[in-house]
């Protein structure tokens, strides 16, 4: 199946100048969505996780079904301020200003099996931060999934991880 069928591209969301590359048409059709968390199973099913690290917000979606595939469970990484008890926080260089992503405390457990996942790679700084957050509270980070990598920005060479896509694109375009 031709997945980059079913992505649309948005040109100037959420500003002028960035070419957003939406799943909600993935999303919508059972078919297609069936296949993209079959698809990630597959690919990633040989990492034996634990429990899957869904980062905000796109990537609960595909870190919920896929958890149920792989009969693991599923923990969340938020933005700051969003999770309530005990908390682990990590705070990250973003091109213009910083970031903070936070895990509760008891999200995970020393020597975990965790896999990251979010909807789409792109430059690797959350999932590089994510992976930092996580390895704070003692986890082992077996690697990272996403639906789609945008290759022509290099995110493979922040995430320290094996990365698993299914669709990539070369170009802005």
């Amino acid at each position: 199946m031709d997945l980059k069928k079913y992505i649309r591209q948005i040109p100037d969301f959420p500003r002028s100048g960035i070419n957003f590359f939406d799943i909600s048409t993935l999303l919508k059709d059972p078919e297609v969505w069936s296949t993209v968390i079959s698809e990630l199973a597959s690919a990633v099913g040989p990492r034996r996780p634990d429990i899957i690290a869904g980062i905000e917000a796109r990537g609960f979606l595909v870190a919920a079904p896929l958890a149920i595939a792989l009969n693991c469970g599923i923990v969340m990484i938020r933005k700051s301020g969003k999770l309530p008890g005990k908390i682990q926080s990590h705070e990250y260089a973003l091109e213009y200003g910083t970031d903070t992503i936070e895990i509760q405390n008891d999200g995970v457990s020393v020597g975990q099996r965790v896999l990251l996942v979010d909807d789409l790679l792109a430059t690797g700084g959350t999932l590089a931060a994510a992976d930092t957050l996580l390895k704070t509270l003692g986890a082992q980070v077996v690697g990272a999934a996403c639906i789609i990598e945008l290759s022509f920005l290099n995110g493979r060479d922040k995430v320290q991880l094996p990365c698993d896509v299914l669709v990539s694109y070369d170009t802005e375009q």
